[in-house]
C-alpha cells in the first residue's frame, strides 16, 4: 500500500519553481488589461494628481506670496498661468514616480503642461488673448499634449526605482503631509470655525461605516452613536453661550475628535487606518490654529 501511494506521488507533474526575484518593482495597478482602458487608466490618474497639485500647493503660494509682497504678481493671468503648471508638474511627476515610470516619460509630460501655456503667452502679450482666453486654452491644448506623451511611452516596461529608507518612511506617512499641507494656510491666517462644522467630526465617521459596513462589531455602533450625541450637545451648548466660551468649546471639540482618531486609528475599527491618521493631524492643527486666534485676537 505504501508503495502504491509513492508512486501515485511520484506519477504528478511537479511544477516549475517560481521566477526569481529580480529588483523590477512589481507594479500593482488596478487598471484592466486592455491596451485603451489601461491608457485612459493612467490618463484619469494623471488628471487626478495635477487636481491635486493644484488643491494642495495653490494655497503654498498665496500663503508665500503676501508677506514677501508677491500678491500683485501671482494675480496675473500669464503668473498665474505659469503657476497652475508648476502645480500640476509637481502633483503627476510625484504620482507617476510612485507609479514607476521613467524619468524621460515624466519629463515629457511636463512639457505637456508647461508648452500649451508658452505658446500662448506670446498672443497674450500682444494684446490678441486675455487672461481668460489664456488659461482656458493652455488647458484645452493639453489635453492632446498628455494623450500623445501617453501614447508614445504606453508600452514602457516600469522602471527600477531604489527607495532610501528615510523616503518610504515619509511615504507611508502621506496622510500626515496631506493633512499639514491643508491647514498651512490657518496657521499664517488663524480664526475659529463655527460651532457647526463639530457636526461634520462624527458625521464622517457614522457614515464611512455606513459604506464600508464596519459598523457590525459588538458595541461598534452604540460607540459611534455616543460619540455623535456627545458633539451635537457641544455644538449646542456653543452656540447658545456663545462669544469667547463657544470658541473655546469649538477649539476643544476639535481637539478631543483628534484623541477620537487616534483611538480609532490604533484599533483600526469603522474607517481605514490612513483617514483616521489623517483625521486626526488635521483635527489637531485646526484646534491649534483656533486656540492661536484665542488668544491672538480674543475671538
Amino acid at each position: 500500500m505504501e508503495k502504491t501511494r509513492m508512486y501515485a506521488d511520484t506519477a504528478v507533474p511537479v511544477p516549475p519553481p517560481g521566477p526569481l526575484p529580480t529588483d523590477q518593482p512589481a507594479r500593482s495597478d488596478a487598471a484592466p488589461a486592455g491596451g485603451t482602458w489601461r491608457l485612459l487608466w493612467h490618463l484619469g490618474e494623471m488628471a487626478l494628481a495635477m487636481i491635486a497639485g493644484m488643491v494642495l500647493l495653490g494655497p503654498l503660494w498665496e500663503t508665500a506670496g503676501a508677506p514677501l509682497g508677491l500678491s500683485g504678481a501671482l494675480g496675473r493671468a500669464d503668473v498665474a498661468a505659469l503657476v497652475m503648471a508648476t502645480n500640476m508638474t509637481v502633483g503627476m511627476t510625484v504620482w507617476m514616480r510612485c507609479r514607476a515610470h521613467h524619468w524621460r516619460g515624466i519629463v515629457e509630460m511636463a512639457a505637456a503642461m508647461y508648452v500649451p501655456f508658452l505658446l500662448l503667452l506670446v498672443p497674450f502679450w500682444a494684446g490678441v488673448l486675455d487672461g481668460d482666453a489664456l488659461l482656458v486654452g493652455g488647458h484645452l491644448l493639453m489635453v492632446p499634449a498628455m494623450v500623445l506623451v501617453a501614447v508614445r511611452h504606453r508600452h514602457e516596461p516600469p522602471a527600477v526605482i531604489r527607495r532610501r529608507p528615510a523616503v518610504v518612511a515619509l511615504a507611508r506617512r502621506w496622510p500626515t503631509g496631506l493633512a499639514l499641507l491643508v491647514t498651512v494656510d490657518m496657521w499664517v491666517d488663524p480664526f475659529v470655525l463655527s460651532p457647526w462644522t463639530m457636526l461634520v467630526l462624527p458625521g464622517g465617521y457614522l457614515l464611512i461605516g455606513v459604506v464600508r459596513r464596519s459598523l457590525g462589531g459588538p458595541g461598534v455602533l452604540a460607540t459611534q452613536l455616543v460619540g455623535l450625541a456627545a458633539w451635537v450637545t457641544l455644538t449646542l451648548v456653543a452656540v447658545a453661550v456663545g462669544g469667547r466660551t463657544a470658541s473655546w468649546l469649538v477649539a476643544f471639540g476639535w481637539l478631543a475628535h483628534a484623541g477620537w482618531d487616534l483611538a480609532h486609528h490604533r484599533t483600526g475599527r469603522v474607517v481605514p487606518r490612513g483617514y483616521a491618521e489623517w483625521c486626526g493631524v488635521l483635527d489637531a492643527a485646526l484646534a491649534g490654529t483656533m486656540i492661536l486666534a484665542i488668544l491672538t485676537t480674543g475671538d
